[in-house]
């Protein structure tokens, strides 16, 4: 298998890395306009690198892309990576650009066209998800995802990289990011109400909080608080019902659940193994961008059905655009 991961900022080089954990025979190949990145790349990992597409196909062959460039480019790469034959695996878009063209190109030309939706491949949701199915009442829950933008990426400044951009700001990316394991696990959004307003003194031109309230198809309902602005990284749910009670802090270890009978709080253990970098925050657990890129390949190899689509996709992007207006 030939890859090509278009990027190599910090995404890019995590799924290098992990393709490699995943399979080491894999030809990976690395495309960045910074020649820098590419220098720094071809350091780290002994990957062959180049400035574009063009560049690269002049002598070698390919099978799959990996899109890890800012999001308000990907429209175009994947574009371009359906038309030349091959598999795409893209992060986040944040906007539906070409959503419609590339899904049809993609079908047109046999290709797989996967998006990443890390979240749904995170063990607390898959436990969270099979809690909620074998409880048999309706529940609320609580959530507030919030991290003060300059401490993003403390390596460079958030007006130079595309969360500091009103179009794919960095709430907009938390809502991405959040609302499809919500509306896994709970059910279609069928109502929303919304109060935000900008309270810092960033230099943006964004709401950098918001307080909305769900009301899911199915009956349960939540409040999500979501913001740019929280000095301490925070993501803390609480889910509660007559059956149920739960508490997850955003990390691979601390999901817990309430029993009832001993009036006590028990953590509940789901990995063998957490691979976690020590750069990142506790709430960044490779195990799952591991599992992605995984399902990924045994969509392209076996058939698998993927557990994210562009379409499902599109329907959350209309979401927060209603959560924006």
């Amino acid at each position: 298998m030939n890859v090509v991961v278009i990027g190599l900022g910090s995404m890019g080089k995590r799924r290098i890395r992990l393709i490699k954990k995943y399979n080491n025979q894999y030809q990976i190949f690395g495309i960045d306009s910074s020649e820098e990145r590419r220098r720094a790349s071809e350091k780290e990992y002994g990957i062959m690198t180049f400035a574009n597409v063009d560049e690269l196909l002049l002598n070698n062959s390919l099978d799959c892309a990996f899109i890890c460039t800012s999001p308000l480019s990907h429209s175009e790469i994947i574009s371009r990576c359906l038309e030349i034959g091959l598999h795409v695996f893209t992060e986040l878009n944040l906007v539906t650009d070409g959503y419609d063209e590339n899904t049809m190109l993609a079908k047109e030309n046999n290709r797989i066209l996967f998006l990443s939706s890390t979240f749904l491949y995170r063990q607390e949701v898959k436990r969270i998800k099979q809690l909620v199915q074998e409880s048999e009442c309706l529940l609320n829950y609580t959530y507030h995802i919030g991290q003060y933008l300059p401490d993003w990426h403390p390596w460079e400044n958030y007006k130079d990289y595309f969360v500091g951009a009103k179009r794919s700001n960095g709430c907009r990316e938390i809502f991405a990011i959040e609302l499809p394991w919500l509306t896994d696990v709970f059910g279609t959004i069928s109502k929303v109400h919304v109060m935000k307003n900008k309270i810092s003194s960033l230099d943006i031109d964004y709401n950098d909080n918001y307080m909305v309230m769900i009301e899911h198809i199915d009956g349960h309902k939540g409040m999500l608080a979501v913001d740019v602005v929280s000095r301490k990284a925070v993501r803390n749910f609480e889910l509660f019902g007559e059956e149920l009670f739960l508490l997850w802090d955003g990390s691979a270890e601390g999901i817990k659940v309430y029993d009832f009978d001993r009036k006590e709080e028990k953590k509940i253990q789901l990995y063998e193994t957490v691979d976690q970098l020590e750069q990142y925050s506790k709430f960044v657990v490779e195990n799952a961008y591991f599992d992605e890129i995984a399902s990924f390949f045994a969509v392209i190899e076996k058939g698998e059905e993927p557990l994210y689509s562009f379409s499902k996709d599109k329907a959350i992007l209309n979401l927060i655009d209603e959560i924006e207006a």
